[in-house]
């Protein structure tokens, strides 16, 4: 089923209901949405037992989005389809996804367990330094309205080669990517990249419900640690690593895990 909600600032958030039994939500990372991203994968996986709720965040996809952002907005979204799932519902989000995820549990609107996988929180102090340099670049080319550029900065952060990032501008895709780039400071936000990025321990020793963070074997040390320290954070919390899994995690292993830890 696809439909709409309209968040607590009038912005409408498309979404698509599948499969029957009680509410899980998934949220999507840095340039995902309904039709790009493990969103769909996922549901499909969780669909037999679970009614899962896949939507386009603000400013992607079928979604609407307003002129001023804060992640309160996001969270916000996010109670709009609570309510329209029944009033309760599961959450987990991937990547910057993740952080959206804690956000909504913290904020006491319905959300009665919470997951995450690879939450890109800074716990090092070079990678500290390039977040808040990454932050700079990327507002700046937004600023001067070079939206093509902003996805190319966001590959580079995350490690892609200069000559496959040459290639990728080249892609059919990469009309798609700069139609959503700008909310790609929507996930800055949600990090707290600004700032420096650091995991939100003491917002999360507030989440009162169960707590699920993930991380993939095959993942560097950078993507890997903050799932230990959210796990140490929460007090009803736990840390499953994912043998041989990255951060592209797959469908078919992740699924089984967040099914049982649902359940």
């Amino acid at each position: 089923m696809n439909s709409t909600v309209t968040s607590a600032d009038g912005t409408t958030i498309a979404y698509t209901a599948t499969g029957d039994g009680p509410a899980v939500i998934i949220v999507d990372g840095a340039l995902c949405h309904r039709s790009f991203g493990p969103s769909g994968g996922v549901a499909e996986q969780l669909a037999s037992e679970y009614t899962v709720y896949t939507y386009d965040r603000r400013g992607r996809g079928e979604s609407g989005d307003a002129d001023a952002y804060s992640p309160q907005r996001e969270v916000e979204d996010i109670a709009a389809l609570i309510r329209a799932a029944g009033g309760q519902a599961r959450v987990v989000g991937f990547s910057s996804g993740g952080a959206l995820a804690l956000l909504a549990a913290a904020a006491n609107i319905g959300v009665t367990k919470v997951a995450c996988y690879e939450v890109p929180y800074v716990t090092q102090d070079w990678h500290r330094e390039l977040a808040v340099k990454y932050t700079a670049d990327l507002h700046q080319a937004l600023d001067e309205g070079r939206l093509e550029d902003m996805p190319a900065l966001f590959m580079t952060l995350v490690g892609m080669p200069a000559e496959q990032l040459g290639g990728m501008r080249q892609s059919p895709m990469w009309p798609m990517f700069t139609a959503v780039a700008k909310t790609l400071t929507y996930d800055n936000a949600a990090l707290g990249y600004p700032a420096g990025g650091a995991v939100p321990t003491g917002l999360i020793a507030t989440i009162a419900v169960p707590l699920l963070a993930m991380d993939g074997g095959a993942s560097p040390d950078i993507l890997r640690d903050p799932a230990g320290i959210i796990a140490g954070a929460g007090p009803d919390a736990e840390r499953i690593t994912l043998p041989e899994q990255t951060h592209e995690v797959s469908a078919e292993v992740v699924a089984p895990v967040l099914a049982k830890f649902f359940a």
